[in-house]
Protein backbone atom coordinates (compact mmCIF):
# COMPACT_ATOMS: atom_id res chain seq x y z
CA UNK A 1 0.00 0.00 0.00
CA UNK A 2 2.62 2.28 0.97
CA UNK A 3 4.98 1.87 -1.93
CA UNK A 4 1.64 2.38 -4.37
CA UNK A 5 1.18 5.57 -2.51
CA UNK A 6 4.34 7.16 -2.81
CA UNK A 7 4.55 5.92 -6.39
CA UNK A 8 1.35 7.73 -7.46
CA UNK A 9 2.54 10.49 -5.51
CA UNK A 10 5.79 10.66 -7.68
CA UNK A 11 4.72 9.66 -11.18
CA UNK A 12 2.16 12.96 -10.53
CA UNK A 13 4.78 14.99 -9.49
CA UNK A 14 6.73 14.43 -12.55
CA UNK A 15 3.74 14.86 -14.68
CA UNK A 16 3.08 18.43 -12.98
CA UNK A 17 6.79 19.33 -13.06
CA UNK A 18 6.76 18.21 -17.15
CA UNK A 19 3.07 20.09 -17.43
CA UNK A 20 4.49 22.07 -20.56
CA UNK A 21 6.42 18.91 -22.37
CA UNK A 22 3.28 16.24 -21.88
CA UNK A 23 0.52 19.13 -22.43
CA UNK A 24 -1.56 17.73 -19.41
CA UNK A 25 -2.95 20.60 -17.00
CA UNK A 26 -1.29 20.31 -13.86
CA UNK A 27 -4.54 20.41 -12.22
CA UNK A 28 -5.91 17.62 -13.48
CA UNK A 29 -2.88 15.79 -12.82
CA UNK A 30 -2.84 16.59 -9.31
CA UNK A 31 -7.13 15.63 -8.84
CA UNK A 32 -5.79 12.32 -10.31
CA UNK A 33 -3.02 12.05 -7.78
CA UNK A 34 -4.80 13.18 -4.97
CA UNK A 35 -7.64 10.56 -5.40
CA UNK A 36 -5.67 7.57 -6.35
CA UNK A 37 -3.18 7.81 -3.29
CA UNK A 38 -6.68 7.48 -1.13
CA UNK A 39 -8.25 5.08 -3.39
CA UNK A 40 -4.92 3.01 -2.80
CA UNK A 41 -4.99 3.98 1.13
CA UNK A 42 -8.87 2.82 1.57
CA UNK A 43 -8.42 -0.48 -0.27
CA UNK A 44 -5.91 -2.03 2.39
CA UNK A 45 -7.27 -0.83 5.24
CA UNK A 46 -10.35 -3.43 7.30
CA UNK A 47 -12.11 -0.43 8.44
CA UNK A 48 -13.22 2.13 5.91
CA UNK A 49 -14.95 4.20 8.30
CA UNK A 50 -11.86 5.31 9.93
CA UNK A 51 -10.11 6.07 6.85
CA UNK A 52 -13.17 8.11 5.43
CA UNK A 53 -13.28 9.80 8.71
CA UNK A 54 -9.73 10.50 7.99
CA UNK A 55 -10.24 12.20 5.19
CA UNK A 56 -13.06 14.58 6.34
CA UNK A 57 -10.86 15.79 8.88
CA UNK A 58 -8.15 16.78 6.29
CA UNK A 59 -10.43 17.92 4.27
CA UNK A 60 -11.88 20.56 6.82
CA UNK A 61 -8.60 22.28 6.92
CA UNK A 62 -8.29 22.05 3.19
CA UNK A 63 -11.48 23.56 2.51
CA UNK A 64 -10.28 26.59 4.51
CA UNK A 65 -7.67 27.18 2.17
CA UNK A 66 -9.36 26.75 -1.08
CA UNK A 67 -12.19 29.15 0.54
CA UNK A 68 -9.22 31.69 1.37
CA UNK A 69 -7.58 31.97 -2.02
CA UNK A 70 -10.88 31.61 -4.08
CA UNK A 71 -12.11 34.31 -1.91
CA UNK A 72 -8.72 36.61 -2.29
CA UNK A 73 -8.58 36.06 -5.81
CA UNK A 74 -12.14 36.85 -6.62
CA UNK A 75 -11.83 40.75 -4.88
CA UNK A 76 -8.73 41.19 -6.76
CA UNK A 77 -10.33 40.68 -10.02
CA UNK A 78 -12.79 43.18 -9.09
CA UNK A 79 -10.21 45.55 -8.17
CA UNK A 80 -8.97 44.84 -11.71
CA UNK A 81 -12.07 45.33 -13.45
CA UNK A 82 -12.80 48.61 -12.06
CA UNK A 83 -9.12 49.65 -13.02
CA UNK A 84 -8.27 50.26 -9.39
CA UNK A 85 -4.69 49.25 -10.05
CA UNK A 86 -4.35 52.24 -12.32
CA UNK A 87 -3.99 54.06 -9.16
CA UNK A 88 -0.79 52.70 -8.64
CA UNK A 89 0.50 52.95 -12.95
CA UNK A 90 -0.30 56.57 -13.07
CA UNK A 91 1.95 57.30 -10.47
CA UNK A 92 4.78 55.93 -12.85
CA UNK A 93 6.31 58.62 -14.64
CA UNK A 94 10.35 57.65 -15.28
CA UNK A 95 11.18 56.34 -18.19
CA UNK A 96 15.01 56.11 -16.81
CA UNK A 97 15.57 52.38 -16.84
CA UNK A 98 17.71 51.86 -14.09
CA UNK A 99 14.90 54.16 -11.81
CA UNK A 100 12.34 52.27 -13.07
CA UNK A 101 13.84 48.93 -12.25
CA UNK A 102 14.06 49.42 -8.29
CA UNK A 103 10.46 51.54 -8.80
CA UNK A 104 8.89 48.64 -10.00
CA UNK A 105 10.74 46.14 -7.94
CA UNK A 106 10.28 47.53 -4.54
CA UNK A 107 6.24 48.27 -5.97
CA UNK A 108 5.93 44.61 -6.39
CA UNK A 109 7.58 43.48 -2.83
CA UNK A 110 5.18 45.70 -1.12
CA UNK A 111 2.41 45.01 -2.96
CA UNK A 112 2.91 41.14 -3.11
CA UNK A 113 3.20 41.08 0.69
CA UNK A 114 -0.92 42.97 0.64
CA UNK A 115 -2.24 40.55 -2.16
CA UNK A 116 0.12 37.20 -2.80
CA UNK A 117 2.68 37.18 -5.33
CA UNK A 118 0.96 35.52 -7.57
CA UNK A 119 -2.22 38.21 -8.26
CA UNK A 120 1.28 40.46 -7.98
CA UNK A 121 3.21 39.52 -10.53
CA UNK A 122 -0.23 39.59 -13.04
CA UNK A 123 -0.75 43.01 -12.25
CA UNK A 124 2.73 44.01 -12.73
CA UNK A 125 3.41 42.20 -16.04
CA UNK A 126 0.41 43.68 -16.90
CA UNK A 127 1.87 46.92 -15.86
CA UNK A 128 5.05 46.48 -18.05
CA UNK A 129 3.31 45.94 -21.15
CA UNK A 130 2.52 49.63 -20.87
CA UNK A 131 5.58 50.79 -19.70
CA UNK A 132 8.06 48.85 -22.10
CA UNK A 133 7.39 48.28 -25.63
CA UNK A 134 10.91 46.33 -26.34
CA UNK A 135 10.24 42.94 -26.01
CA UNK A 136 13.78 41.65 -24.10
CA UNK A 137 13.76 44.70 -22.05
CA UNK A 138 10.09 43.38 -20.27
CA UNK A 139 11.14 39.89 -20.11
CA UNK A 140 14.39 41.65 -17.86
CA UNK A 141 12.00 43.27 -15.90
CA UNK A 142 9.53 40.27 -15.50
CA UNK A 143 12.52 37.89 -14.34
CA UNK A 144 12.98 40.65 -11.20
CA UNK A 145 9.21 40.84 -10.63
CA UNK A 146 9.04 36.72 -10.13
CA UNK A 147 12.03 37.47 -7.51
CA UNK A 148 10.50 40.88 -6.03
CA UNK A 149 7.25 39.13 -6.06
CA UNK A 150 8.44 35.75 -4.28
CA UNK A 151 10.29 37.71 -1.94
CA UNK A 152 7.79 39.93 -1.10
CA UNK A 153 5.31 36.97 -0.36
CA UNK A 154 7.49 35.71 1.65
CA UNK A 155 6.91 38.02 5.22
CA UNK A 156 3.35 38.29 5.04
CA UNK A 157 0.73 35.88 6.08
CA UNK A 158 -1.39 37.14 3.26
CA UNK A 159 1.54 37.52 0.50
CA UNK A 160 2.40 33.71 -0.24
CA UNK A 161 -0.45 30.65 -0.37
CA UNK A 162 2.70 28.58 1.81
CA UNK A 163 2.89 31.44 4.56
CA UNK A 164 -1.00 31.31 3.88
CA UNK A 165 -1.28 27.72 4.98
CA UNK A 166 1.80 27.78 7.52
CA UNK A 167 -0.72 30.83 9.54
CA UNK A 168 -4.14 28.93 8.94
CA UNK A 169 -2.57 25.60 10.47
CA UNK A 170 -0.84 27.34 13.48
CA UNK A 171 2.73 27.60 12.55
CA UNK A 172 2.94 30.94 12.31
CA UNK A 173 1.52 34.41 13.96
CA UNK A 174 1.31 37.90 11.70
CA UNK A 175 3.34 39.71 13.99
CA UNK A 176 5.94 37.48 14.12
CA UNK A 177 6.64 36.95 10.51
CA UNK A 178 6.06 40.41 9.62
CA UNK A 179 8.94 41.29 11.89
CA UNK A 180 11.34 38.07 11.80
CA UNK A 181 11.44 38.03 8.02
CA UNK A 182 10.87 41.22 6.44
CA UNK A 183 14.75 42.06 6.95
CA UNK A 184 16.07 38.75 5.23
CA UNK A 185 13.18 39.07 2.55
CA UNK A 186 14.71 42.73 1.74
CA UNK A 187 18.31 41.45 1.26
CA UNK A 188 16.54 38.58 -0.72
CA UNK A 189 15.30 41.34 -3.28
CA UNK A 190 18.10 43.96 -2.73
CA UNK A 191 21.48 42.15 -3.46
CA UNK A 192 20.20 41.18 -6.64
CA UNK A 193 18.81 44.52 -7.71
CA UNK A 194 22.20 46.16 -6.85
CA UNK A 195 23.86 43.46 -8.58
CA UNK A 196 22.18 44.23 -11.93
CA UNK A 197 21.16 48.05 -11.93
CA UNK A 198 24.95 48.80 -12.82
CA UNK A 199 24.18 47.43 -16.41
CA UNK A 200 20.80 48.58 -16.41
CA UNK A 201 20.92 51.91 -18.56
CA UNK A 202 19.36 54.03 -20.66
CA UNK A 203 15.40 54.70 -21.17
CA UNK A 204 12.39 52.62 -21.87
CA UNK A 205 9.97 53.36 -24.38
CA UNK A 206 6.54 52.65 -23.46
CA UNK A 207 4.18 51.57 -26.61
CA UNK A 208 1.57 53.88 -28.17
CA UNK A 209 -1.40 54.31 -25.81
CA UNK A 210 -5.11 53.13 -27.34
CA UNK A 211 -7.27 55.85 -27.46
CA UNK A 212 -10.44 54.24 -27.16
CA UNK A 213 -9.43 52.79 -24.01
CA UNK A 214 -12.28 53.77 -21.21
CA UNK A 215 -11.28 53.83 -17.62
CA UNK A 216 -14.01 53.39 -14.91
CA UNK A 217 -15.09 56.35 -12.60
CA UNK A 218 -12.63 57.88 -10.62
CA UNK A 219 -14.99 58.06 -7.39
CA UNK A 220 -15.54 53.86 -8.53
CA UNK A 221 -11.93 53.03 -9.38
CA UNK A 222 -10.83 54.60 -5.63
CA UNK A 223 -13.66 53.10 -3.71
CA UNK A 224 -13.19 49.81 -5.09
CA UNK A 225 -9.64 49.44 -4.59
CA UNK A 226 -9.73 50.87 -1.55
CA UNK A 227 -12.20 48.95 0.08
CA UNK A 228 -10.34 45.97 -1.76
CA UNK A 229 -6.80 46.69 -0.08
CA UNK A 230 -9.09 47.39 3.33
CA UNK A 231 -10.80 43.98 3.36
CA UNK A 232 -7.25 42.24 2.24
CA UNK A 233 -5.65 44.31 5.49
CA UNK A 234 -8.59 43.28 7.98
CA UNK A 235 -8.04 39.44 7.64
CA UNK A 236 -5.10 39.15 10.41
CA UNK A 237 -7.15 41.79 12.65
CA UNK A 238 -10.61 39.91 12.27
CA UNK A 239 -8.42 36.65 13.16
CA UNK A 240 -6.75 37.92 15.84
CA UNK A 241 -9.70 39.67 17.45
CA UNK A 242 -12.22 36.43 16.90
CA UNK A 243 -10.21 33.60 16.36
CA UNK A 244 -12.04 32.69 13.91
CA UNK A 245 -10.09 30.89 10.68
CA UNK A 246 -9.17 33.75 8.12
CA UNK A 247 -11.14 32.24 5.37
CA UNK A 248 -14.29 33.52 7.48
CA UNK A 249 -12.61 37.16 7.67
CA UNK A 250 -11.48 36.76 3.83
CA UNK A 251 -15.84 35.67 2.80
CA UNK A 252 -16.98 38.75 5.14
CA UNK A 253 -15.15 40.86 2.99
CA UNK A 254 -16.19 39.82 -0.23
CA UNK A 255 -19.62 39.49 0.84
CA UNK A 256 -18.95 43.74 2.30
CA UNK A 257 -17.73 44.57 -1.45
CA UNK A 258 -19.91 42.47 -3.40
CA UNK A 259 -22.64 44.93 -1.52
CA UNK A 260 -20.80 47.57 -2.52
CA UNK A 261 -20.69 47.25 -6.12
CA UNK A 262 -24.14 46.01 -6.48
CA UNK A 263 -24.89 49.35 -4.84
CA UNK A 264 -22.64 51.41 -7.19
CA UNK A 265 -24.03 49.70 -10.60
CA UNK A 266 -27.56 49.34 -9.40
CA UNK A 267 -29.26 52.35 -11.84
CA UNK A 268 -27.17 50.47 -14.61
CA UNK A 269 -28.22 48.23 -16.98
CA UNK A 270 -27.88 44.57 -16.99
CA UNK A 271 -25.62 44.40 -19.76
CA UNK A 272 -23.56 47.66 -18.61
CA UNK A 273 -22.35 46.31 -15.22
CA UNK A 274 -21.94 42.24 -16.32
CA UNK A 275 -17.98 43.33 -16.24
CA UNK A 276 -18.03 45.24 -12.91
CA UNK A 277 -19.64 42.56 -10.84
CA UNK A 278 -18.59 39.42 -8.45
CA UNK A 279 -20.01 36.82 -10.71
CA UNK A 280 -18.33 38.03 -13.23
CA UNK A 281 -14.82 37.99 -11.11
CA UNK A 282 -15.92 34.95 -9.87
CA UNK A 283 -15.56 33.46 -13.97
CA UNK A 284 -12.58 35.25 -14.38
CA UNK A 285 -10.35 33.62 -11.23
CA UNK A 286 -7.92 31.30 -11.96
CA UNK A 287 -9.64 27.88 -11.00
CA UNK A 288 -7.73 25.21 -12.24
CA UNK A 289 -4.99 26.53 -9.86
CA UNK A 290 -7.55 25.97 -7.14
CA UNK A 291 -8.51 22.92 -8.39
CA UNK A 292 -4.33 21.97 -8.42
CA UNK A 293 -4.02 22.99 -4.90
CA UNK A 294 -6.89 20.87 -3.57
CA UNK A 295 -5.21 17.33 -5.45
CA UNK A 296 -2.26 18.32 -4.32
CA UNK A 297 -2.91 19.01 -0.54
CA UNK A 298 -5.26 15.63 -0.64
CA UNK A 299 -2.19 13.71 -1.95
CA UNK A 300 -0.16 15.27 1.37
CA UNK A 301 -2.46 14.22 3.58
CA UNK A 302 -2.40 10.59 2.20
CA UNK A 303 1.32 10.70 2.98
CA UNK A 304 0.73 12.05 5.84
CA UNK A 305 -2.91 9.93 7.47
CA UNK A 306 -0.58 6.55 6.22
CA UNK A 307 2.93 7.92 8.20
CA UNK A 308 4.76 8.42 5.21
CA UNK A 309 5.80 12.16 5.90
CA UNK A 310 6.79 11.18 9.34
CA UNK A 311 9.06 8.60 8.36
CA UNK A 312 10.93 11.32 5.94
CA UNK A 313 10.84 13.78 8.97
CA UNK A 314 12.72 11.49 11.32
CA UNK A 315 14.98 9.99 7.78
CA UNK A 316 16.00 13.70 7.27
CA UNK A 317 16.80 14.65 11.35
CA UNK A 318 18.68 11.15 11.71
CA UNK A 319 20.30 11.98 7.87
CA UNK A 320 21.18 15.68 8.21
CA UNK A 321 20.14 16.58 11.94
CA UNK A 322 21.19 20.52 11.68
CA UNK A 323 17.95 22.33 11.29
CA UNK A 324 19.11 25.04 9.10
CA UNK A 325 20.54 22.90 6.77
CA UNK A 326 17.06 20.60 5.91
CA UNK A 327 14.72 24.26 5.57
CA UNK A 328 18.09 25.39 3.40
CA UNK A 329 17.85 22.41 1.17
CA UNK A 330 14.13 22.42 1.31
CA UNK A 331 14.06 25.64 0.06
CA UNK A 332 15.74 24.57 -3.24
CA UNK A 333 14.02 21.73 -3.84
CA UNK A 334 11.16 23.92 -4.10
CA UNK A 335 12.68 25.64 -7.08
CA UNK A 336 11.97 22.36 -8.63
CA UNK A 337 8.93 21.20 -6.93
CA UNK A 338 5.90 23.47 -6.02
CA UNK A 339 6.74 24.64 -2.64
CA UNK A 340 2.99 24.37 -1.62
CA UNK A 341 3.23 20.44 -1.35
CA UNK A 342 6.65 20.96 0.06
CA UNK A 343 4.78 22.98 3.00
CA UNK A 344 2.29 20.91 3.11
CA UNK A 345 4.75 18.08 3.72
CA UNK A 346 6.52 20.27 5.83
CA UNK A 347 3.40 20.50 8.10
CA UNK A 348 2.62 16.77 8.21
CA UNK A 349 6.58 15.99 8.88
CA UNK A 350 6.83 18.38 11.64
CA UNK A 351 4.08 18.71 14.00
CA UNK A 352 3.40 21.44 16.83
CA UNK A 353 4.74 19.29 19.60
CA UNK A 354 8.25 19.51 18.48
CA UNK A 355 7.93 22.85 16.74
CA UNK A 356 5.71 25.34 18.65
CA UNK A 357 4.35 28.24 17.30
CA UNK A 358 6.32 30.92 15.39
CA UNK A 359 9.80 28.65 16.07
CA UNK A 360 12.30 28.81 14.13
CA UNK A 361 12.18 25.73 12.14
CA UNK A 362 8.60 27.09 10.79
CA UNK A 363 9.84 30.87 10.04
CA UNK A 364 12.90 29.39 8.34
CA UNK A 365 10.28 27.28 6.02
CA UNK A 366 8.24 30.18 5.35
CA UNK A 367 11.43 32.32 4.12
CA UNK A 368 13.02 29.38 2.07
CA UNK A 369 9.67 28.00 0.38
CA UNK A 370 8.81 31.72 -0.26
CA UNK A 371 12.29 32.64 -1.75
CA UNK A 372 13.44 29.28 -3.39
CA UNK A 373 10.90 29.02 -5.61
CA UNK A 374 12.34 32.03 -7.84
CA UNK A 375 15.41 30.14 -8.67
CA UNK A 376 13.52 28.35 -11.61
CA UNK A 377 11.17 29.84 -13.57
CA UNK A 378 8.59 27.22 -12.81
CA UNK A 379 9.01 26.75 -8.82
CA UNK A 380 6.64 29.31 -7.88
CA UNK A 381 2.81 30.43 -9.20
CA UNK A 382 4.81 33.94 -9.46
CA UNK A 383 7.14 32.59 -12.13
CA UNK A 384 4.75 30.28 -14.08
CA UNK A 385 2.12 33.54 -14.61
CA UNK A 386 5.27 35.37 -16.09
CA UNK A 387 5.92 32.58 -18.12
CA UNK A 388 2.41 31.91 -19.36
CA UNK A 389 1.87 35.45 -20.00
CA UNK A 390 5.07 36.48 -21.83
CA UNK A 391 6.25 33.25 -22.93
CA UNK A 392 9.78 33.39 -21.19
CA UNK A 393 12.01 30.45 -22.26
CA UNK A 394 12.83 27.78 -18.99
CA UNK A 395 16.61 28.45 -20.44
CA UNK A 396 16.32 31.80 -20.63
CA UNK A 397 15.19 32.41 -17.32
CA UNK A 398 18.04 30.21 -16.39
CA UNK A 399 20.50 31.81 -18.17
CA UNK A 400 19.97 35.65 -16.94
CA UNK A 401 17.57 35.28 -13.63
CA UNK A 402 18.63 31.81 -11.57
CA UNK A 403 21.92 33.33 -10.54
CA UNK A 404 20.78 36.53 -9.17
CA UNK A 405 17.56 34.97 -7.48
CA UNK A 406 20.29 31.95 -6.05
CA UNK A 407 22.57 35.13 -4.61
CA UNK A 408 19.11 36.45 -3.02
CA UNK A 409 18.12 33.43 -1.92
CA UNK A 410 21.40 32.51 0.15
CA UNK A 411 21.78 36.36 1.00
CA UNK A 412 18.06 36.49 2.94
CA UNK A 413 18.82 32.94 4.54
CA UNK A 414 22.28 34.42 6.17
CA UNK A 415 20.77 37.19 7.27
CA UNK A 416 18.28 35.44 9.19
CA UNK A 417 20.38 33.41 10.48
CA UNK A 418 22.43 35.63 12.18
CA UNK A 419 19.49 37.80 13.81
CA UNK A 420 18.01 34.56 14.68
CA UNK A 421 20.68 32.38 15.49
CA UNK A 422 21.98 28.84 13.79
CA UNK A 423 20.05 26.05 14.57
Amino acid sequence: MEIAIILTFIVGYLAISFEHAIKIDKAATALVAGVMCWVFYILNQPDKHAVTHQLMEHLGEIAGILFFLLSAMTIVELIDAHDGFQIITDRIKTQNANKLLWMVALITFFLSAILDNLTTTIVIVSLLRKLISDRDQRLFFAGITVIAANAGGAWSPLGDVTTTMLWIGGQITPLNIITRLFIPSLVCLLIPLLFVSRNVKGTVTPPPTDPNTVLSPERDRNLVFGVGIGVLLFVPVFKTVTHLPPFMAILLGLGVIWIITELIHNEKDTEDKSFLTVVYALRKIDTPSILFFLGILISISALEATGQLKGAAEWLSTTIGNESIIVLAIGLLSAVVDNVPLVAASQGMYSLTQYPPDHFFWEFIAYTTGTGGSILIIGSAAGVAAMGMERIDFFWYLKRISLLALLGYFSGAAVFMLTMGWH
